[in-house]
C-alpha cells in the first residue's frame, strides 16, 4: 500500500515538474491555471510516446491535406469533368516532345508565362482593348464573367492548377478574346475589325500557320462554353452557342488533311448518304474544344463502326498494346504481289476505305508539315479522353500497315492517294511509322478490321497470287501481251500438225 503510495505520490511530482518547464519555455502569455485532468493525460501520454518533432508535425500536416485534397476529388466527381489533358507520358517517350509544345502561343495554364511564349503576351492585350474599344464596354464585365466560371473552368484541366485566382481570370480571358479575333479576322477580315494590313499577328502572314498549328495541340485548349460566352457578350447575347465552332472550322481548314475536288454530282451524292454533311450547330452542346470540333468534322459524325464478330476468336488476349496485335493488313507491295489493286476514291472523308473485287479504294490524303503534329495531337486526344472514340487511331494504324518503304508510298502517290509536299516519299514512310509506335491500341475497336479482314482473305486465297504472278509477267505490257498470244497460236498450230500427222498415219484417206 505504501508503495502504490509513493508511486502516485512521484507521478504527480513529474506532471509538476514537466508543467513547470513548459511554462518557463513559453514565457509569460501562457496560462498558470493548474493541470486539469485532460492535460495530465496528455502529458503522460508524451511521456510514453516521447517528444516529437517540428518536421514530423509539418509532414503529418501535409499529409492530411493531400488525403483531404483526394477526398474532395473524390466527392466532386471532377473526373468526369476533364476535357483538356496533358499528353500522356508514353508518347512522349518516343521523341516527338515537339509535336505537343506550341512554338509561338500559349493558351490556357499549362504553357502560361514560358519565356519564350511571352512575345505574344502584348498582341493578347491589343485583342483584348480592340474588341472593348469595338463594343464600347468595360473590361470588368469579361473579368466578372470568367470569374463566375472559374471552378468549372478548372474542372476542365487535367491536374492541380497552381495559378491564383485573379491571375487566372485574366490569362483565360486575355487567351480568349486572342482566338476569338483571329476566328473573326479569318472569316470576316481583319481590316474590318480595325487591324492594319502590315499587322504583324492580325493579318494573313506567313506566321498564321503556326499559329494554327499551336491553336489545335491537345494541351494548348480554352474550353468551348469559355469563347462561346465571351464571343456572345460582344453580340449583346451571352447565351448564344455554336458560333464558335463554325468560326473554329473555317479558320483550321488550311489544316484539314485532304481537299479532294468534289464535283456537283459527288456533292450531292454525299448530301443524300447516310452519313450526311457535318453541320458544327447541330449538337453545338456536346463539343469540348476546338481541338474535338476539328475532329468531328473531320469525321463527318464518324465512320460507322460494322460488326466484329471475325475478331470475337482473339478477344482475349488483344486488349493490351501489343504490336504483333496491331498488324491489321500487309503492305501495298505484298497486296499488290497478291493481286489487290489500289485506286483513290473520291470523297472528302480520308477515312472512309471501300475494298470490293480485289480493288481497294482509299480517298486522296494531304501531306504537309503540319499533318504530323495534327494526327499526334488527335491521337493523343483519343488516348486520353473516355468517352472519345479511336477512328483517327484506327485509320494511321491502317496506313502504317500499308506503307513499309518508300516504295509503297512511292505507289500510292502513282495512284493518286497520296499528295505530299515533303523531302521525299522515304520521310512520309518514316512519318506514318512513328505516328502509332507508343500507341494503346485494341483492334476490337477498329472501324476497319472488318474490311482487314475480307483484304487478307483475299490475300490468302492462292489462286489470286497465280493470277496476279500472271498478270505481272506476261501482260505488264503491250508487247508482251503480244508475244504470249503469239505463243499461245504456235503452241496451238504445233498441237494441230501434231494431231493430224498421228491421225493421218493411223487412218489414211
Amino acid at each position: 500500500m505504501v508503495a502504490v503510495f509513493n508511486k502516485e505520490l512521484l507521478s504527480w511530482y513529474l506532471i509538476t515538474l514537466k508543467l513547470k518547464e513548459t511554462l518557463d519555455a513559453t514565457g509569460p502569455s501562457r496560462s498558470t491555471h493548474p493541470p486539469t485532468q485532460d492535460t495530465q493525460t496528455e502529458i503522460l501520454k508524451e511521456e510514453e510516446e516521447g517528444p516529437t518533432s517540428p518536421e514530423s508535425d509539418s509532414w503529418i500536416i501535409t499529409v492530411r491535406e493531400k488525403l483531404e485534397l483526394a477526398r474532395k476529388d473524390d466527392v466532386a466527381g471532377t473526373w468526369g469533368k476533364l476535357c483538356i489533358y496533358r499528353v500522356p507520358q508514353y508518347l512522349r517517350d518516343d521523341g516527338e516532345n515537339k509535336a505537343y509544345i506550341p512554338n509561338i502561343v500559349s493558351l490556357g495554364p499549362y504553357h502560361h508565362g514560358k519565356k519564350r511564349l511571352r512575345s505574344m503576351d502584348r498582341h493578347k492585350w491589343r485583342a483584348f482593348h480592340q474588341i472593348l474599344k469595338r463594343g464600347d464596354q468595360d473590361a470588368k464585365l469579361y473579368l466578372d464573367t470568367i470569374k463566375e466560371l472559374e471552378e468549372r473552368v478548372r474542372d476542365c484541366y487535367e491536374g492541380q492548377i497552381t495559378i491564383s485566382s485573379n491571375e487566372f481570370v485574366e490569362m483565360m480571358v486575355l487567351d480568349a478574346c486572342f482566338v476569338l479575333e483571329l476566328f473573326r479576322g479569318a472569316v470576316e477580315g481583319f481590316e474590318k475589325l480595325d487591324y492594319s494590313r502590315s499587322d504583324p499577328v492580325f493579318a494573313m502572314r506567313g506566321s498564321m500557320h503556326s499559329i494554327q498549328r499551336d491553336m489545335i495541340m491537345l494541351e494548348n485548349q480554352i474550353p468551348l462554353f469559355v469563347l462561346d460566352r465571351l464571343l456572345g457578350l460582344q453580340f449583346s447575347q451571352p447565351e448564344q452557342k455554336g458560333l464558335v465552332a463554325k468560326l473554329a472550322l473555317q479558320f483550321f481548314d488550311p489544316l484539314m488533311p485532304t481537299d479532294e475536288p468534289l464535283t456537283k454530282s459527288d456533292r450531292n451524292r454525299m448530301k443524300s448518304s447516310s452519313l450526311g454533311p457535318f453541320d458544327p450547330l447541330s449538337d453545338h452542346s456536346s463539343y469540348l474544344h476546338c481541338l474535338h470540333v476539328f475532329r468531328q468534322s473531320l469525321l463527318r459524325r464518324g465512320p460507322q463502326m460494322e460488326p466484329r464478330k471475325w475478331m470475337k476468336r482473339w478477344s482475349h488476349n488483344s486488349r493490351v498494346a501489343d504490336k504483333r496485335r496491331t498488324q491489321l493488313i500487309h503492305c501495298v507491295t505484298e497486296l499488290k504481289e497478291a493481286g489487290i489493286k489500289f485506286k483513290k476514291r473520291k470523297t472528302d472523308r480520308f477515312w472512309d476505305i471501300k475494298f470490293k473485287n480485289g480493288v481497294l479504294k482509299i480517298p486522296r490524303l494531304l501531306i504537309h508539315d503540319g499533318t504530323k503534329s495534327l494526327f499526334l495531337n488527335l491521337i493523343a486526344f483519343e488516348q486520353s479522353h473516355l468517352d472519345c472514340g479511336n477512328e483517327i487511331t484506327s485509320y494511321v494504324i491502317f496506313m502504317d500497315n500499308l506503307i513499309n518503304s518508300q516504295e509503297d508510298v512511292g505507289y500510292l502517290h502513282y495512284c493518286g492517294i497520296f499528295e505530299h509536299w515533303l523531302g521525299s516519299d522515304a520521310e512520309v514512310a518514316d512519318l506514318f511509322n512513328r505516328l502509332c509506335q507508343e500507341v494503346v491500341f485494341d483492334i476490337n475497336n477498329s472501324y476497319l478490321s472488318e474490311l482487314s479482314e475480307k483484304v487478307n482473305r483475299f490475300y490468302n486465297h492462292r489462286w489470286n497470287s497465280w493470277r496476279a504472278s500472271l498478270m505481272h509477267n506476261y501482260f505488264s505490257n503491250p508487247w508482251a501481251v503480244i508475244s504470249f498470244i503469239a505463243a499461245v497460236i504456235l503452241l496451238i498450230l504445233t498441237g494441230a500438225q501434231t494431231f493430224y500427222g498421228v491421225y493421218g498415219y493411223y487412218k489414211p484417206s
